[in-house]
């Protein structure tokens, strides 16, 4: 297992404002660079993301609100920096492409495969849709020409570029998937990309000329023309490190890990190995593919206009809330449906019933019978009942570890939910608030209670990754450091521990979603 891990989300494309769609991505990539730190330690985690302001889109985008490209990107730039500090999103570098150093870099690559002939100039003529960025085979399109993504009419576009020879590398793209059955996941994905691979690959044009887009970073090698934007973007997963030379990108590509959406599997699987090994790099470690998050049944998007603030709503509902709702919701890699019904009756049965209901109870408890004081050692004893609980908390560390490694995002949280819903039900079966009524029963109830609060600490602390906020606020309820929190269940509170008064976590919401 590397001590070392590089994580990427998709460099999202710039010619609108952030939506759930978007943030769906950036909180499963959060949720797993989070857990990363926690193992690996903060300084052997990069995590990247940033927005691509290039291109045919984006100019277009920016000539309809009346602003000079560069403007419009600074903008839209602002606000998903803005929207993920909202959702409290923990990456090290924010990445746009119209940064220097980003362009150097690109530059840099570029140079590299032009000398080394992989890149040549032709007459083409081709199929392109402006939303993709890219030109389609007719074979690739639906009926009629039409974008298989955006469901509108392609362009025909005829003109001298520069292409990136892709088939002479495609043997080796498949033999590192055949190789390495993880490289994409999950695993539908994976046999995706190999029935793509079925076929030669066509070359890849990389550029377009100044006359018809001008902007774009130049060509090092022709100042006539700029390049293809995803050719750009791609090279963003790297360009804001810290130290970009031969010895760094080396160690870190085979450490990296690329979370991205199903409509750029293409891209992802094919072009960007090819631009890779062009460059004489080594290949990335995985590609983690997740599927569209739905509205109402239909791709939420900008251009169908079926987006959602994902800040606005967090503030209308809670910090914690969106993010709880599409890890715990929907599995990795397929399809999930977004739609406010759901969230309220995830929230109110997961986090006010569940978790924000047994945090309660306990610390109130705590403060009826010992004023919060924790006067037993958390620990099974032989009572069966404490047995079970105990060995339900102690195995939540080991129980989710894998299941993250693998994506299963919402299996994690179900690990943790499963505790939750043994401690209310050992709640039930104990009856402490019963045995209270009788002063010689007290350390029992004090047992039971050191075997509770020892158990939300080991819950809050491992719903960090996913549940930052809320972690935090339980830990705070306990009276728990940071370190303290780590220790495994039985290690942390001890007898003489004080535990402060609680709060409401997650107050019932009491009414259905509009329809």
């Amino acid at each position: 297992m590397s001590s070392r891990i590089h994580i990427t989300t998709a460099i999202i494309y710039s010619n609108g404002p952030p939506h759930v769609g978007h943030a769906y991505e950036v909180l499963a990539t959060d949720a797993f660079a989070r857990f990363q730190r926690r193992k690996l330690g903060a300084a052997n985690v990069t995590f990247v993301t940033g927005t691509d302001e290039h291109g045919d889109k984006n100019k277009r985008a920016a000539e309809a609100a009346g602003l000079h490209p560069k403007a419009f990107a600074d903008k839209i730039s602002t606000l998903f920096r803005q929207g993920w500090a909202g959702l409290d999103i923990s990456y090290d570098y924010f990445v746009r492409t119209t940064d220097p150093v980003h362009q150097a870099f690109v530059q840099k690559m570029l140079a590299r495969s032009y000398e080394c002939g992989d890149i040549y100039f032709k007459d083409y003529e081709g199929l392109y849709c402006v939303g993709c960025e890219r030109f389609y085979t007719e074979k690739e399109l639906l009926p009629g020409n039409i974008c298989p993504v955006h469901n509108t009419l392609v362009e025909r576009i005829k003109e001298g570029n520069y292409f990136l020879k892709l088939e002479q590398h495609r043997e080796a793209i498949r033999r590192n998937i055949e190789k390495n059955p993880d490289f994409i996941r999950p695993e539908r994905y994976r046999n995706e990309a190999l029935r793509m691979l079925d076929d030669p690959l066509e070359d890849l044009c990389i550029s377009r000329p100044k006359s018809r887009l001008d902007w774009g970073i130049t060509l090092p090698f022709d100042d006539k023309y700029v390049t293809y934007v995803w050719y750009d973007a791609f090279w963003a997963y790297l360009s804001e490190l810290p130290n970009t030379d031969d010895a760094t990108l080396n160690a870190i590509l085979p450490v990296t890990q690329h979370f991205i959406g199903k409509d750029i599997l293409k891209t992802h699987a094919t072009y960007w190995p090819a631009m890779l090994l062009s460059a004489g790099l080594p290949l990335y470690r995985h590609l983690n593919v997740h599927g569209f998050l739905n509205l109402g049944g239909a791709k939420m998007s900008k251009s169908a206009g079926t987006i959602q603030d994902p800040v606005a709503y967090q503030q209308s509902i809670g910090p914690d809330v969106l993010r709880f709702f599409v890890l715990r919701e929907f599995t990795y890699g397929l399809d999930g449906d977004f739609t406010e019904q759901r969230v309220i009756d995830r929230y109110n049965s997961d986090l006010a019933n569940d978790l924000g209901n047994l945090t309660s109870r306990v610390l109130t408890m705590a403060a009826r019978y010992f004023e919060g004081a924790i006067t037993a050692a958390p620990g099974a004893g032989t009572d069966p009942l404490d047995v079970a609980l105990v060995e339900t908390f102690a195995s939540i560390p080991s129980r989710i570890a894998p299941l993250v490694e693998e994506l299963a995002f919402n299996r994690a949280l179900e690990a943790i939910w499963q505790a939750l819903d043994a401690a209310n039900k050992y709640i039930v079966a104990t009856a402490p608030f019963t045995l209270a009524k009788d002063a010689d029963k007290l350390p029992r109830v004090a047992q039971i209670l050191a075997n509770l609060v020892e158990g939300l600490r080991v819950v809050a602390d491992n719903l960090d990754p996913f549940m930052p906020v809320t972690s935090k606020k339980i830990l705070g309820l306990l009276n728990v450091d940071e370190k303290l929190a780590r220790a495994p269940y039985g290690e942390g509170i001890k007898p003489g521990h004080h535990v402060n008064p609680t709060t409401p976590l997650f107050p019932r919401i009491d009414k259905k979603a509009p329809a």
